[in-house]
């Protein structure tokens, strides 16, 4: 089979009437039917059409998709930064190999940067592709599950809250009135985390419909203080398996479980444990150093059963990222940063004091050569510079940088991304 070469390809922002023929690509892509129901391709076409969207066209039919949308992404410390979020990637099987997401990747983290987006971000369904682009992944995300009877309960199962909070039963609407205020409390002090618009909450509890399989509505629960005040959500959903003997193995599958203070966790989880019928719980996904295990009286009861890296990031700014985030120490490190793109790499003093940081251009000799791959991995606080000099992606310059740097950027607790985008 002849190939044309790639620039026989057309690679542009997809026209709206072109919309139908890049959804049956990204189909295609992902594995799925080509052909979406008239009502869901509607929705979709109302809600991402006029968007960022890049096809690839070869005679007319699209073979290669990209989609990109405004978010932001919360640095160490609680600044959220401009972002760049990256889904919706595939290319046909009959194009691979001809250089097609590269063109797309390029074209969208140029733009990106001129529109002084700080950042690009993307959850990376393989774990190759991404690096040769100039990402490194910032987060990494776990996932429990509960054995029940075996977390040290007692026949009574978990004692509810007894500091006068509650955990009510709520609607999807209530959760689109409650929801974003508490994600937006969540998000402000957890690195890595990133913004929802309107959109993900209306998608998220059934009132667009996306997707061709059958909507099933989750149970929502709220955790209220005792003074009211929302501090927590679940929305969770629960199976129906029994025993040859009517035994009841019921297992339940958190969607997502967000709070804002240690009595709201330990309610949801507790009352996660006490559902009648339900000898499992599947936590979905949570950071990587979660509280869970230790909230049992048998930590050994949740067992890991994922383990993987999450949230990809890509510095376009260098200086105002470091800038975005706080440091847990003064100090200073002189950073060459690489990148074969050539959007953010250059030589950098980083000069951290105790009323904030500075990022600048410098002269100085480098204390630390790396790829701005890894300066991603370690802009949120996950990696340690330590780890990837002993793997060679990061050069010490000058004996003991490697120290100053996982001094000035690790932290105590580990970011985490809860979205999928």
């Amino acid at each position: 089979m002849s190939h044309p070469v790639p620039h026989d390809i057309d690679v542009r922002p997809i026209a709206e009437d072109e919309f139908a023929d890049w959804q049956r690509a990204l189909n295609t892509g992902f594995l799925l039917e080509p052909t979406l129901p008239p009502e869901i391709l509607e929705v979709r076409r109302r809600n991402l059409a006029s968007g960022r969207l890049l096809g690839a066209f070869d005679r007319g039919r699209c073979v290669a998709t990209f989609r990109s949308f405004p978010q932001e992404v919360t640095a160490v410390g609680g600044t959220p930064v401009a972002a760049d979020a990256i889904t919706s990637v595939t290319v046909t099987p009959t194009h691979r190999r001809r250089g097609l997401l590269t063109r797309m990747m390029g074209s969208d983290l140029t733009a990106a940067r001129e529109r002084g987006d700080v950042v690009a971000s993307l959850i990376a369904a393989e774990y190759p592709i991404y690096g040769r682009f100039g990402f490194g992944p910032a987060t990494t995300t776990n996932e429990w599950t509960i054995d029940v009877p075996r977390a040290g309960f007692g026949p009574r199962g978990p004692a509810m809250p007894e500091d006068g909070g509650r955990v009510d039963l709520v609607d999807a609407e209530d959760v689109r009135k409650l929801g974003p205020e508490l994600h937006e409390r969540l998000r402000r002090g957890q690195p890595g985390a990133v913004s929802r618009d309107e959109l993900w909450w209306q998608v998220n509890t059934g009132a667009v419909r996306f997707h061709a399989d059958r909507w099933r509505e989750p149970c929502y629960g709220v955790y209220r203080s005792a003074d009211g005040e929302v501090e927590g959500m679940v929305a969770y959903r629960c199976d129906d398996t029994w025993g040859d003997a009517k035994q009841p193995l019921n297992t339940a599958t958190v969607l997502g479980l967000m709070t804002v203070t240690p009595a709201a966790e330990r309610a949801l989880w507790y009352y996660l444990c006490s559902i009648d019928w339900v000898v499992r719980v599947k936590s979905g996904w949570r950071s990587p150093d979660d509280v869970l295990p230790l909230l049992l009286p048998d930590p050994r009861a949740a067992r890991l059963t994922t383990q993987a890296d999450w949230l990809w990031l890509r510095l376009l700014d260098v200086a105002r990222a470091m800038e975005a985030r706080s440091y847990p120490s003064a100090g200073e490190l002189v950073l060459e940063v690489a990148d074969a793109a050539g959007l953010a790499g250059g030589r950098y003093l980083l000069d951290v004091a105790p009323d904030g940081a500075s990022c600048t251009p410098t002269s100085r000799s480098a204390d630390l050569t790396l790829d701005v791959s890894d300066l991603a991995r370690l802009w949120l606080g996950d990696e340690s510079a330590e780890r990837l000099a002993v793997l060679g992606r990061v050069r010490e310059e000058r004996a003991g940088a490697v120290r100053v740097a996982d001094a000035l950027l690790r932290t105590s607790r580990r970011p985490w991304c809860p979205d999928m985008f």
